[in-house]
């Protein structure tokens, strides 16, 4: 094992006692009161995000209209709403990233739009397309459990709901659970704390000193806005993050006026970032349109015989490192200090943690009131009631805000399915390792889908590409079901196993690519293929045509009447 794997893992622990103040929906009035609801749906679905609102769309485009969609926020967005921090903007571009562009006449601001754009939109697309009529906000699914006897689910949630439905689909999402480092004496902090992603805007930061613990994606974009307003700012940072030009800019009116007159401009350039992203970036070195720098596509020389798979990975290794050296060369280019350079410099694999591109963070540490903190390889080592001790050095603040990230498809739903043999879908898992058919279904849990879960194949640098795939296969399935006259689907437990092992194998196959502890491989402690799906969007696409066109993985059934 690389000595990336054997570093600076961190202990996690439950936000629940002290800590569950860190869930807290600190966005939305609270809850409506309602009756607790005892009727029947034929769709029923688990968030409020993307995938939610996209799914509603392509339902009812499909003739779908008993739909009922259950959201523990205060309103649409999934990961939008819940994190609302300043400087949030997504790391894809805009005209990529935002679904049903043409559909609502939209063209974003920015090419890389800020999180409260997204918000906006979000709400939009649910305001035109009659989501907000159908969803209940404020309710958390408790128990899933299924009935064989009516061949429908049964659905109870913390308002007191009792519901009945023929399917449920799983759309919350994989980023959904905050986590935080187990640190001594987190409880003794008397300051303000709070996580990223419940930001608390009624804490004035202006002229504080302000400590932040961690330097992934979220406090790449965050720490250049509180470096405008701190006194100071401490930033506590175990591993240094991969950070590439942004190259932020408005949308220009030229670019508007083009796309206007070109139906199907979105899904194209989504479709022409996909290719690139998936066939040029790793393999032949070219990410400039990942930071918004690639204007156009040329196809690239073809290998005169066919590479091995050690091959591939040797040559990817080998473009990984070229990526990386311009990566540690721009931070030496831009970071005056030498010592605090050399702590900003990545040390892993291209890909190996989730790559962030931000034109102001290296700027950020040549300010004089702006402190770097190495706490490399395992992390602070202390809080008391006044800051963070480390190395010996004690770092007074009056506020500390963790941005330590998020558990990775590991969100509490899969805890209270309950399929056919009375286990629970997380239960299954422990026992057999994760199996499900193409990430979307399971064996034992009939007419339920997961939509962007384990082994799925949402695993894309443009996740909504990955969510509009994941509806397509749903509404499809359930066309399917209907014009078959049938009401049950569940997969053959012989095309799970085989679908398991394979992402068993091209996780196994790719693994030397992601030799560094992050969420990609649960810091190091996941099993092979438990976790996204590493063969490749091209591949899952192959499997999930083949098995829509032969009907064979599937087992259809009537529902009782």
């Amino acid at each position: 094992m690389s000595p990336a794997l054997t570093q600076g893992a961190a202990d996690y622990i439950a936000m629940e006692g002290k800590f569950a103040k860190y869930l807290q929906d600190v966005y939305s009035a609270p809850p409506v009161e309602r009756e607790s609801l005892t009727d029947s749906c034929e769709i029923l679905v688990v968030g409020a995000g993307f995938a939610a609102l996209l799914l509603w769309y392509k339902l009812r485009e499909a003739g779908f209209h008993d739909v009922r969609f259950c959201e523990k926020g205060g309103d649409v967005g999934g990961t939008w709403y819940w994190n609302r921090y300043p400087g949030i903007a997504c790391d894809v571009e805009a005209y990529s990233y935002l679904p049903l562009l043409e559909e609502m006449g939209y063209f974003p601001t920015m090419k890389f739009a800020s999180g409260f754009e997204i918000l906006e939109y979000c709400q939009s697309m649910a305001t035109r397309f009659g989501f907000y009529d159908r969803c209940l906000f404020h309710t958390t699914v408790e128990r899933t459990d299924w009935n064989e006897e009516t061949g429908r689910w049964t659905v109870r949630t913390d308002r007191g709901d009792c519901m009945s439905a023929r399917y449920v689909v799983l759309a919350n999402g994989i980023l959904t659970t905050p986590k935080l480092a187990r640190i001594e004496g987190m409880e003794t902090f008397t300051g303000k704390s709070f996580h990223t992603s419940r930001w608390d805007y009624t804490v004035d930061l202006t002229d504080k000193r302000i400590g932040i613990i961690g330097t992934g994606a979220t406090a790449v974009q965050v720490i250049p806005e509180l470096a405008r307003i701190a006194r100071e700012l401490f930033v506590f940072q175990r591993t240094p993050s991969t950070i590439d030009v942004r190259d932020q800019r408005e949308t220009t009116q030229a670019e508007i006026e083009t796309w206007s007159k070109e139906p199907g401009w979105a899904r194209a350039r989504r479709e022409r970032l996909a290719t690139i992203s998936s066939g040029r970036t790793a393999l032949q070195g070219n990410d400039d349109f990942l930071s918004g720098k690639i204007s156009d596509f040329r196809p690239r020389r073809q290998y005169d015989r066919e590479l091995s798979q050690e091959e591939l990975v040797q040559k990817q290794l080998n473009t990984n490192f070229r990526i990386m050296e311009q990566i540690r060369a721009r931070v030496d280019a831009v970071v005056k200090d030498p010592k605090t350079a050399a702590a900003l410099k990545p040390y892993y694999p291209y890909g190996c943690k989730r790559p962030t591109f931000h034109d102001e963070y290296l700027p950020t540490f040549n300010l004089p009131h702006v402190k770097l903190v190495d706490t490399a390889p395992l992390g602070v080592q202390r809080i008391n009631a006044t800051g963070v001790v480390h190395d010996g050095v004690d770092y007074p603040l009056d506020v500390l805000i963790y941005a330590t990230g998020f558990q990775w498809m590991a969100t509490s739903t899969f805890n209270m399915v309950t399929g056919r043999n009375g286990q629970t879908l997380r239960e299954k898992w422990r026992s057999e390792g994760v199996r499900t058919f193409l990430g979307l279904h399971s064996h034992g849990f009939p007419n339920l889908f997961i939509m962007s879960g384990p082994q799925g194949g949402g695993g894309q640098f443009n996740f909504t590409r990955g969510i509009e795939g994941h509806t397509d296969y749903v509404v499809w399935m359930l066309k399917t079901l209907r014009d078959r006259g049938v009401g049950i689907v569940d997969i053959r437990k012989e095309p799970e196993d085989a679908y398991a092992e394979h992402c068993r194998e091209a996780d196994i196959r790719t693994r030397p690519l992601r030799d560094c502890l992050s969420y990609y491989n649960g810091d190091g402690a996941a099993e092979p293929g438990s976790l996204a799906y590493y063969g490749g969007p091209a591949k899952w696409h192959e499997l999930r045509r083949a098995a829509q066109e032969s009907l064979e993985p599937y087992v259809f059934a009537m529902a009782p009447t």
